[in-house]
């Protein structure tokens, strides 16, 4: 009987640990393998592609052009990148260690690629949270100057050999300097210098732990971790890297307490600079680019304007308090525009921030949309998310808006869009942006150095630089050229001319009746009142008696355009074209004794090396300067101008600055469409001005005196606050006091010309056809003797 076929024995099942041996000896030969293969590539393929260190041996950064004041504060900066290129001794070494803290702690210690640190930030990202990221700073460097930003294994490797290659050429501070001056960090800055003045206004070797903290936080993603955008999210990582700097022991216990609880002063939107002189920030632009073109931008230079910044934000503060003032005047127009509020709080959030974001503010001036309106109340709530309450008295410039039977478009209800501003004690009021425009120029007369320049109420809004682009009619502050080309025809201070009507016909047959401002007639009076009075009929009078021809003439030694102020009476009132820069530098040559100097803007300029590749020597008064006024003409103009100061159309100047050194002449424009003060003391000339871009009247009762003065008393308050008085000027040789007022030498005999017009009749003036031509001489006598006309 057959047995049963046995079936065949299975081998024995290796025990778990011989597999396990087989398993790890595998994966050994596989890694063996690739790492050779991968080395292999490396010194076959990738390491003769390598490129060049020739952009990091010899780093020639993109600099933007940076100008600034006199006294070093940065105004303007114009380039893509914004960098400033700054040594590794330089950077402080607390900036230095928050960089490294989150970046690469072990910087000092690796040849370039840190495997231990690789493993770190492998485990750290299995537990989640925040980590400091696989690439070390040389591997950065690698990345940002010779490769992509793409995330592929061959990018990673060509990375990780520029590392060793940069690390073999260069030294470790040399590598930590490069990567502090190029990496970007928002805003358009690149490197952490740049960065600084950016995001908190100070130099990098100014910055605390937590500022530094702030901007170490920037590389990982700036967008991210902007503290301008998202201030929160920045916080946050600001804090890991304190936490960091403190486990690293770079920071004590208490300087962390400290720096964690700093609060820090991020510079907004639009807030980059401390001082706004946008308008001569882009007058050196356009002169630098016409020189160097796209080099401007690139090539790292510096321009050191004559600017003062307590001069310039004197300027804009004056200049923008004129405006405001006459804005509160001449009433409320109206909300800018409206928007519909969603009933959701999150839709009606979005609408409003989106509604804002098209309303930027302008400076104090905060765009808000109307949340809620009430007889005694309007709440708005700002980009910021603040809620503004206007109510009391602060209604009172609203309240045609709030009245129920106020037209559509400017009442104001829920979505209105409107501007508030805030007080220094918190309270909120509305206000309005302005239609109105204005300038303002201060200068050195002695040498034309520009101190100040406010080419108008804001740059973003209106780019047109009032001050050198405007050609405007100067009204009566054109008179003292006038006077003063009178003064060398004969004329005097004490000379009587009558303020009486003028009824004055050409060829054409065309009429012109020229009349005061106030459309009355005070008679004989003499030049020096009638300047101080701002007499227009008298100024006319005087013109026609020199001729027109040799003013038109005369006035081109002050630096006026002859074709834009023709030949005719008209030129006596001012119906010519000046701009304010010409109006500064002709005042100058009277507050300098007669001296014609080029008003200047740009000191210097420096290339990115601190070489000075250009500088301005300006001519002096009294040294190199051309004399364009003769000594005795400026000494008794000068003393025609102050009296308008003390006694004449300008006297609220003297009021208010309580000094006896001011002169200076008012402006006003037939129907108030230019509005002007020119004025000055010996060392300083300032010009203001204002009106409407598209001319028209300011107001019935709107005068120069009472628009630009106010801002030039603005200005000149604190500039001379705390400056002493200077005393009168010595007459010049030549000059002699003759019945009570300064005349030439050679007219104090009766030479001179001692009267115009009194043959002329005025209201009032007794009618000379009834009377006896002996009564009509003893009359003339009469008037001469008691103006002093000698």
């Amino acid at each position: 009987m057959a047995t049963a076929q046995q079936k065949p024995s299975l081998p024995a099942r290796r025990p778990i640990w011989i597999r396990l041996t087989f398993w790890a000896l595998g994966l050994l030969v596989a890694g063996i393998v690739a790492v050779a293969l991968l080395v292999g590539y490396a010194l076959l393929v990738a390491a003769p592609n390598l490129p060049s260190l020739d952009t990091i041996t010899d780093y020639r950064p993109k600099i933007p052009l940076r100008i600034y004041t006199a006294d070093n504060v940065l105004i303007g900066e114009f380039g893509e990148e914004r960098r400033n290129f700054v040594p590794i001794a330089e950077i402080p070494d607390v900036m230095k260690k928050a960089v490294l803290a989150i970046e690469d702690d072990r910087f000092y210690e690796h040849g370039g690629v840190d495997f231990v640190g690789v493993l770190r930030a492998g485990l750290a990202n299995l537990r989640g949270g925040l980590s400091q990221g696989a690439s070390t700073i040389t591997m950065q460097v690698a990345r940002n100057f010779f490769l992509s930003s793409e995330k592929t294994y061959t990018r990673k490797l060509y990375e990780m050999l520029l590392a060793y290659k940069i690390e073999a050429n260069l030294s470790k501070d040399q590598i930590l300097e490069l990567y502090m001056n190029q990496i970007y960090l928002g805003q358009r800055a690149y490197g952490f210098a740049s960065a600084a003045r950016v995001y908190f206004g100070k130099s990098i070797k100014d910055v605390t732990p937590a500022e530094a903290a702030m901007l170490a936080g920037l590389p990982k993603a700036p967008s991210a971790y902007n503290p301008v955008v998202n201030p929160k999210r920045a916080k946050v990582r600001q804090e890991y890297i304190l936490q960091r700097m403190r486990d690293l022991r770079y920071l004590t216990p208490e300087q962390y307490e400290q720096a964690i609880h700093e609060e820090l002063k991020v510079r907004g939107e639009g807030n980059e600079f401390s001082t706004h002189a946008e308008y001569v920030a882009e007058i050196v632009r356009q002169l630098m680019y016409a020189q160097y073109r796209e080099e401007t931008y690139t090539r790292g230079l510096t321009v050191y304007t004559t600017l003062n910044k307590p001069d310039q934000d004197a300027a804009y503060e004056a200049v923008r308090s004129g405006i405001m003032n006459y804005e509160r005047r001449h009433g409320y127009r109206g909300p800018e525009a409206f928007i519909d509020l969603p009933a959701g709080a999150d839709e009606r959030e979005q609408a409003i921030d989106d509604a804002l974001l098209e309303h930027p503010g302008s400076d104090d001036l905060r765009s808000a949309v109307v949340t809620s309106v009430t007889a005694k109340q309007v709440t708005a709530t700002l980009l910021s998310g603040e809620v503004a309450t206007i109510e009391g008295q602060a209604l009172r410039f609203i309240a045609p808006s709030l009245a129920a039977n106020a037209q559509p478009k400017a009442k104001i209800r829920p979505g209105a869009i409107i501007r508030v501003t805030q007080d220094e004690k918190g309270a909120w009021t509305v206000t309005q942006l302005p239609e109105v425009s204005a300038a303002f120029i201060s200068l050195n007369p002695e040498d034309g150095e520009i101190r100040s320049m406010v080419g108008g109420f804001d740059f973003n809004r209106n780019k047109f630089n009032h001050v050198t682009q405007a050609w405007r009619q100067p009204g009566s502050s054109f008179k003292p050229f006038i006077y003063s080309a009178a003064l060398e025809k004969g004329f005097s201070p004490a000379t009587v001319i009558n303020d009486a009507p003028l009824s004055i016909s050409d060829n054409g047959g065309q009429v012109w009746e020229p009349k005061n401002y106030d459309g009355k007639f005070e008679g004989p009076m003499t030049m020096r009142r009638a300047l101080a009075k701002s007499k227009n009929l008298v100024s006319v009078r005087i013109l026609r008696a020199i001729g027109t021809q040799y003013a038109q003439d005369y006035i081109t030694r002050f630096g006026f355009d002859a074709d834009k102020h023709p030949a005719y009476l008209p030129m006596a009132l001012g119906a010519g074209s000046v701009t304010p820069l010409q109006m500064a530098g002709a005042y100058s040559v009277f507050a300098n004794g007669g001296y014609r100097v080029n008003p200047y803007l740009i000191q210097k300029v420096v290339d990115a090396r601190g070489n000075v590749i250009s500088e301005t020597k300006p001519q002096r008064a009294g040294a190199d300067a051309v004399r364009v006024l003769d000594a005795r003409t400026a000494f008794i103009a000068d003393t025609m101008l102050r009296e308008v100061v003390r006694s004449g159309t300008a006297n609220s100047a003297k009021q208010r600055l309580g000094r006896n050194d001011l002169a200076g002449k008012t402006g006003t424009t037939n129907d108030a469409v230019d509005a002007w003060f020119a004025g000055y003391t010996p060392k300083l000339v300032a010009i203001a001005w204002m009106g409407y871009d598209q001319p028209k009247s300011l107001g019935v009762r709107e005068t120069g005196g009472g628009l630009a003065l106010p801002i030039w008393v603005g200005y000149m308050g604190k500039m001379l606050k705390g400056v002493p008085e200077l005393p009168e000027r010595q007459a010049p040789e030549g000059v002699v006091m003759v019945g009570g007022d300064w005349t030439f030498e050679e007219n104090a005999g009766g030479a001179g010309v001692a009267s115009v017009g009194l043959g002329d009749p005025w209201p009032g003036k007794p009618d000379e056809s009834t009377q006896s031509p002996a009564d009509v001489e003893a009359e003339k006598k009469r008037i001469l003797e008691m103006f002093g006309g000698g």
